[in-house]
């Protein structure tokens, strides 16, 4: 699979290239709304909470520190909501697509990971931007957060995957999951931190596996800590569970999916 995922290396960089440009096209100011959209929501939420509302975070002395916990938790959160529902629809908004061109399925996934990357990776170079230009950059330590974004990856993927097969099969899988990712959305740690919670229900917000990832950009951009390597084993058992899991219903269903489209 990866030796034809790489064959096909130009079809997959091609498909990420025209889906961008497709995004932007017929707009005055093309790509730059990539850097507009983000820039005028990390300003609009630095501006509200930390100068109008003054809001604080528990255990932090900076005044942007709930904007930078806020917006470490949004914009994390963002790529696993975007990838997830990029993955769960890609064979049905593929379905001409693959009943009439011969080329590895296993592409699609890796195109749709390498389009919601480069989203994410103008949003965030554009947050530890604003870092730096505040005075709240980390340091080196930012370099911990690779391993905790490539664990993110891999539990987007798998799941993603897994819903993307089914949802082939069962339409209903994607308009459940649209409603339950909004739940899962406020029953993560994001716009409010986790000592809020009372101790009772802390042990089922235990069973969230995106919670200590997003706790663990938190921590780290916030407060310069470095990830809690433990909290996240049982999110990367999870994901590991979920990418064998989506490899296995697409290899043998892959067949059937074209049936079905």
């Amino acid at each position: 699979m990866l030796g034809a995922m790489w064959s096909y290396r130009g079809f997959v960089l091609g498909s990420v290239k025209r889906e961008f440009q497709a995004k932007y096209r017929n707009t005055m100011l093309g790509a730059a709304w990539t850097v507009l959209s983000p820039l005028a929501m990390i300003l609009v939420y630095t501006l509200i909470f930390s100068q109008v509302m003054r809001s604080k975070l528990p255990g932090a002395s900076s005044e942007f520190a709930y904007s930078i916990y806020l917006c470490a938790g949004v914009l994390t959160w963002g790529l696993f909501a975007e990838l997830t529902t990029r993955l769960q629809n890609m064979f049905l908004e593929q379905a001409n697509l693959l009943k009439k061109v011969s080329f590895p399925r296993v592409c699609l996934p890796l195109i749709a990971v390498l389009n919601a990357l480069v989203n994410f990776a103008i949003i965030f170079g554009l947050f530890l931007l604003f870092l730096a230009l505040s005075g709240q950059f980390p340091g080196w330590i930012i370099l911990a957060l690779v391993p905790v974004l490539l664990l993110q990856l891999a539990l987007a993927l798998g799941l993603g995957m897994v819903l993307g097969v089914l949802n082939v099969f069962f339409r209903d899988v994607g308009q459940f999951f649209t409603i339950f990712l909004q739940f899962w959305f406020w029953l993560t740690p994001i716009v409010y931190p986790v000592s809020i919670i009372p101790p009772a229900l802390r042990s089922y917000l235990a069973w969230n596996p995106m919670m200590p990832i997003i706790e663990s950009y938190q921590n780290l951009l916030v407060g310069g800590r470095m990830p809690d390597w433990a909290a996240l084993l049982p999110a990367a058992a999870l994901a590991a569970l979920l990418c064998l899991l989506g490899l296995k219903l697409f290899r043998k269903r892959a067949g059937e999916m074209v049936d079905e489209l």
